[in-house]
């Protein structure tokens, strides 16, 4: 009797949610999921906060994707009191739709999806960790606040993904999961490595677009203008060059770009450093770039990065978290201290004026990137599906 109730199991229609926060529409942040879940044969529903212009463009996706989208208000503001309406509406969607399997991810979305799942009996709970905000050299309040909540959220969790080495090593010593689950590593959400580095349009007319010569040297950053990302430092080590050809574009919108303006004229560098704003462009402006220039302070592992390697470019960046997960020191490009302005500005001078080292670096970051590609993370998150749920599908 028992081995017929556990076959009954075995063979139940297998049914996953997949938590976020905030986004416009289905993205690359789920779509590796998607696809080993739906590989498994198991029904994929997600769940956030979206931007659908319409209905019918979300009906368009569900249609296009084979997968069910709900509508969740999320805030991004942890402690907003808007959260209150996202975590009904989410307790009521878990209720309606009882899901064997909530995969949940980003910090909203892991900690309303943990505390549900466990108050409404969910049979497995997937957390996945982009970056933990308590990590080596984090201001002792982000421990103080952020691993107080993490290790009593791990009693609720099941399996714990992490998707760089630091966070990976720390949660195996220091969280404890529910019935001594696991902690696996993943390389990120993955990255469609085929969309980069095409050679589909011209280098030369993108920069004729900007202004730019095809003799400047162009650096390029992308990423919101917020303190975390720490342009101050990239614009400083731009005024530190020596290269008078040194062009710098940054792609992204933020609270700073005031601030970083009134540095760059301060600084005598105003027509040097250029603020493009929001762009739907970014692979072309990768493809007529030559440097990847990242100063950030706090990574878990950066997208902008890989689509830069993915893109063939050298890269120059931060020595912290998720960035050494990605760069090899003198391999693909540098990493320097974060805020050591000076060393930032020598190996931008030593890219700069070798072209043939600039490809050297970038060859090797095409062959690194694929360890971070779309089907290596599929195939990564298959695994874990079917280890944690294998009595099941």
């Amino acid at each position: 009797m028992n081995t017929g109730m556990k076959e009954s199991r075995k063979i139940k229609p297998q049914k996953l949610l997949y938590v976020l926060n905030v986004a416009k529409r289905v993205n690359n942040f789920s779509y590796a999921s998607m696809l080993a879940a739906q590989e498994l044969g198991i029904e994929f529903h997600i769940a956030g906060n979206w931007s659908y212009a319409s209905d019918e463009e979300r009906l368009a996706d569900e249609k296009q994707y084979g997968i069910k989208i709900h509508q969740i208000d999320f805030i991004r503001t942890p402690y907003h009191p808007g959260n209150r309406k996202a975590y009904s509406q989410l307790k009521e969607l878990i209720q309606k739709e009882k899901y064997d399997v909530i995969h949940c991810n980003t910090p909203i979305g892991g900690v309303l999806g943990r505390i549900l799942g466990k108050k409404c009996k969910v049979e497995k709970v997937i957390y996945q960790a982009h970056g933990f905000h308590f990590y080596k050299g984090a201001p002792k309040t982000n421990w103080m606040i952020y691993y107080p909540i993490e290790k009593l959220l791990a009693r609720y969790t099941d399996a714990l993904i992490t998707i760089n080495q630091e966070d990976f090593e720390l949660s195996k010593t220091k969280l404890k999961l529910r019935n001594n689950g696991k902690v696996y590593y993943v390389p990120g959400v993955g990255i469609d490595t085929t969309q980069y580095n095409t050679g589909e349009f011209s280098r030369s007319d993108k920069r004729s677009e900007l202004g730019l010569d095809d003799s400047d040297i162009v650096l390029i950053s992308m990423g919101d203008l917020i303190e975390r990302k720490n342009y101050d430092i990239s614009i400083r080590a731009i005024a530190e060059t020596s290269n008078h050809d040194i062009q710098y574009i940054i792609c992204g919108k933020g609270p700073k770009e005031e601030n970083l303006a009134a540095l760059a004229q301060n600084l005598g560098v105003s027509e040097k450093i250029h603020f493009l704003g929001f762009r739907s462009d970014i692979k072309e402006l990768l493809g007529a770039s030559d440097i990847f220039l990242f100063t950030t302070k706090q990574e878990g592992l950066p997208r902008s990065m890989m689509e830069a390697m993915a893109s063939g470019l050298p890269c120059i960046a931060s020595r912290i978290r998720g960035n050494t997960d990605l760069l090899e020191n003198a391999e693909g490009g540098y990493l320097c201290d974060i805020n050591d302005v000076s060393e930032y500005a020598e190996k931008i001078n030593l890219l700069a004026c070798d072209a043939e080292l600039r490809q050297k670096m970038g060859k090797n970051n095409l062959f690194t990137i694929q360890k971070f590609s779309i089907e290596t993370v599929t195939d990564a998150i298959r695994d874990i599906y079917k280890a944690e749920l294998g009595e099941y599908i």
